[in-house]
């Protein structure tokens, strides 16, 4: 009777709760194994491939959006700059130049200006040009602008002298430090998913084999199971990126204070246009829904893979998935808006990176809003899916009805272990 009592209180568990015992009894299993604190140590190359990653698509950026000069010189003078550009730009290569006008603010309000790009202002005469911008783009472009200059008043080699006027920063360097946030964000999550998504496969495999998941499904229901398994993993993940985030932001203090990495610490890190509290908030967020998507399938294969094996071959189009994922959020990082872009952040398994990618460059906050419930959405869905086709595919020969209690009881009465 105690028995029987016993397991209808269990096969009456609402989802939630169920799932919370489920996520609950992997989470600690997980984390107290001895694999786990070994698995802890893999990352550490995964982190070295990330900066790699990030310092590329950094250079990728600045080529991929050319920074502009800015020309705000009298009239005379900037349409003679402009004459002398277009002839000897089949001779050298000089920086695309765009007149602007020289009462429309200080040089600082126009290097500020997003949607130009601009890496520097010339300002001043032909006989006396003056550069105003970032001291590496003004140090590039000093001799372009002399020759440009000297040939715009037909002297020849006479070249004026170029007076240098260095600023902090301009629009063409956050574009592109935010452009390098971007990548380096979106390659970090990626690395991240592929890393600990896979999980999710061998867990439930492990199970099948052992016969406790015919246990679990039969005393609750099977959304409940996945839902449960999902976000035990998820927090493991949580955990890892807790131990991995507290040692590199060690590593970078460290390497600040002691002139380490360049003697860059994180206040030399190029801040992302939300700003640093808020994008890693949303890094957590986003991370965390493209955990549960990818994991989303990647339980529903371990639940159709009889063993480890089969799960190595059926796990092949995930991770193919995985990877035309991430190139397809890194090629609309560069260009913001563009259709690419809109159709990675609608595909559900590139939103959560196509939208840190945003994070990082635009600061308006209501996409991000409307994102996450897309993405909520398609969670449920694939959850839900994957249950169903465990249920029909997999446990149609399990017991079914009244067989459930007396599945339970014979569980109960191994004393908690699953039958052989």
């Amino acid at each position: 009777m105690t028995d029987q009592m016993a397991n209808t209180r269990m096969s009456r568990l609402p989802l939630p709760r169920a799932a919370f015992v489920i996520a609950r009894r992997d989470f600690t299993a997980i984390l107290f194994s001895k694999a786990f604190l070994f698995f802890l140590l893999g990352p550490v190359f995964f982190g070295l491939i990330s900066i790699g990653a990030a310092s590329v698509g950094r250079k990728a950026a600045e080529n991929t959006t050319p920074a502009v000069l800015a020309i705000a010189m009298d009239q005379a003078d900037a349409a003679a700059i402009e004459r002398a550009s277009d002839r000897l730009d089949t001779l050298i290569d000089l920086p695309d130049m765009v007149r602007v006008d020289p009462l429309a603010g200080e040089a600082s309000a126009i290097l500020a200006d997003k949607d130009r790009n601009f890496g520097a202002v010339l300002t001043g005469t032909l006989e006396a040009p003056r550069l105003i911008g970032t001291e590496e783009r003004i140090d590039r472009w000093k001799g372009e602008v002399a020759l440009a200059a000297a040939a715009a008043r037909g002297s020849g080699e006479d070249y004026p002298e170029v007076a240098l006027e260095p600023t902090a920063s301009s629009g063409a360097t956050q574009r592109s430090a935010r452009a390098g946030t971007a990548t380096g964000s979106v390659t970090l999550m990626f690395l991240l998913t592929m890393l600990l998504a896979g999980m999710v496969m061998s867990n439930l495999v492990e199970e099948k084999a052992n016969k406790i998941i015919e246990i679990l499904a039969a005393a609750i229901p099977m959304d409940a199971v996945f839902v449960g398994k999902l976000f035990a993993m998820l927090g493991v993940s949580f955990v890892g990126i807790a131990v991995w985030g507290g040692l590199g932001g060690l590593a970078v203090g460290i390497g600040g204070m002691g002139g380490g990495m360049n003697g860059i610490g994180m206040a030399g890190l190029p801040a992302p246009a939300v700003g640093w509290p808020l994008f890693a908030l949303l890094f957590l967020i986003y991370f965390a829904m493209a955990y549960l998507l990818i994991g989303s399938i990647f339980l529903t294969i371990g639940a159709m893979a009889p063993t480890v094996r089969d799960v190595q071959t059926l796990s092949m189009p995930a991770t193919i998935l995985q990877l035309g994922v991430f190139f397809l959020a890194t090629y609309a990082t560069s260009d913001i808006g563009s259709p690419v872009e809109i159709a990675a952040v609608a595909f559900p398994f590139s939103s959560p990176y196509a939208m840190i990618s945003r994070a990082a460059q635009e600061a308006a906050l209501w996409p991000h809003l409307m994102a996450l419930g897309w993405q909520v959405l398609w969670v449920v869905v694939f959850v839900r899916f994957g249950a169903r086709l465990f249920r029909r595919r997999v446990m149609k020969s399990g017991p079914q009805g009244a067989g459930r209690s007396g599945l339970i009881a014979r569980f109960m009465g191994r004393g908690g272990k699953a039958p052989a």
